[in-house]
């Protein structure tokens, strides 16, 4: 897991062919914007979460957000866990994020 800054985080996005950008934070959370792109996959369901995890391509590259960078950072040791090396942590969060943000 790779904690990196909102520019690394954005830079590195948007130069990678294989990119997944997995927001895990509540549909409410969601509802008050989003990073385009995003699938939420929300950490609070728990075994739910694992579920869809599992089902996720481990060939590609997530970048993982939450609101402040700390749910997102949990979640990016569990997708090394499960076997996706490549799991990049949004330091500082959706509250940080300066990039685009969808409605």
């Amino acid at each position: 897991m790779s904690d990196l800054s909102q520019e690394e985080w954005a830079e590195q996005l948007e130069n990678d062919n294989n990119a997944f950008i997995l927001d895990v934070r509540t549909t409410e959370e969601v509802e008050e914007g989003y990073i385009p792109g995003a699938t939420n996959i929300d950490i609070y369901l728990g075994q739910g979460f694992l579920d869809e995890i599992e089902k996720l391509d481990k060939t590609k590259n997530y970048y993982v957000y939450c609101r402040s960078g700390n749910r997102s950072g949990q979640a990016c040791a569990i997708l090394n866990s499960i076997g996706i090396d490549n799991a990049y942590n949004l330091e500082g969060g959706f509250i940080n994020w300066e990039g685009e943000v969808a409605e």
